[in-house]
């Protein structure tokens, strides 16, 4: 850490690390979008997730309940991986 990071006073709703502080402001307003998308893909894959517990537990079919439970945990994996990309600034041009 350099000395200007000690010297900036700590907030409780902080959000992000140091790599999201020096985005630009555009930049920050693509990542809150990600992690919107992110939170209601959460709540979606929670849900999916009780269905499929109840269904287990009562002897009924629940794989494609499993299956779509899967699926948006695959999603929620690929929006994080996009959000990191998008908070360091990766583009495929520079990967050329």
């Amino acid at each position: 850490m350099t000395e200007d990071h000690n010297n900036r006073p700590w907030h409780p709703f902080a959000v992000g690390g140091e790599a999201y502080r020096r985005s630009s402001g555009p930049r920050k307003a693509v990542v809150e979008q990600f992690e919107l998308f992110i939170g209601i893909l959460g709540f979606w894959a929670l849900v999916l997730l009780v269905v499929t517990v109840w269904l287990e537990l009562t002897g009924q079919p629940a794989l494609w309940w499993a299956l779509g439970l899967a699926a948006v945990l695959v999603a929620i994996a690929g929006v994080w991986a996009l959000r990191r990309k998008v908070l360091r600034g990766h583009t495929h041009d520079a990967e050329m």
